[in-house]
């Protein structure tokens, strides 16, 4: 999955807007209309877990991906099919902000699980201690905050701070994979239910920021000459 969006800045797609003369409600509805994407990608992502490709197969299933659908479906897949068919998401007459953007709707959804599972944990187990609960929910969000700066960044075409804000989420998520590691598994049993849930969001989390990164990169070692 790329950021289809990543070489746009603020003399485009946020003048796109145009005339626009919304008022609270219709930016509500907006807002409203972003948060199912990323429930939709939070559950079509649940729904792929299981495949190692799962983030590209997400993606595509968003619709940000070209890629020929995929025919032959097993039986997870047909139910996941059906589960297309209940998107309504309004198109917004093709109003574009930072909600859109494919990395944001992806880091959000990953977030979004991670969250929740801990949560979940935490109200039905009353033996993690404090400090461990407080720690790692923290380090998550840390790293959604952290990220949630670098794609402003991005969208913004400042490549180069986009950069150090997604390295600076990464070690933040390098952080949270420590404090639930085997060792502290080991310590906490209760902790064995939850990192299957968290470990493949969290690679894939460093997945998406390490493939905008490269992209960032990339950008950079362009020549002025040929953005024009």
């Amino acid at each position: 999955m790329d950021n289809s969006n990543s070489d746009n800045s603020s003399d485009n797609d946020w003048e796109d807007r145009g005339d626009v003369a919304w008022n609270e409600f219709d930016w509500e509805r907006y807002l409203r209309d972003q948060d199912k994407a990323i429930k939709c990608y939070a559950d079509f992502y649940e729904k792929l877990i299981d495949r190692t490709d799962r983030i590209d197969v997400v993606a595509e299933k968003m619709g940000w991906d070209n890629a020929e659908i995929i025919e032959d479906l097993d039986d997870s897949e047909e139910a996941l099919a059906e589960f297309d068919d209940s998107i309504d998401f309004v198109e917004n007459e093709g109003v574009y902000t930072l909600h859109k953007n494919p990395v944001y709707i992806a880091t959000k959804g990953l977030f979004l699980g991670l969250n929740k599972e801990w949560a979940k944990l935490c109200t039905e187990t009353k033996s993690l201690p404090a400090p461990l609960a407080i720690s790692y929910v923290t380090s998550l969000h840390q790293g959604e905050e952290l990220a949630m700066h670098g794609i402003h960044a991005l969208e913004f075409g400042d490549y180069a701070m986009a950069i150090s804000l997604l390295k600076r989420a990464l070690s933040c998520i390098n952080s949270s994979m420590g404090l639930i590691n085997a060792v502290t598994v080991k310590a906490y049993p209760e902790l064995s239910t939850y990192t299957p849930l968290a470990y493949p969001r969290l690679f894939d989390l460093r997945e998406i920021w390490l493939r905008v990164i490269n992209e960032c990169r990339k950008e950079l070692k362009r020549p002025i000459d040929e953005e024009n």
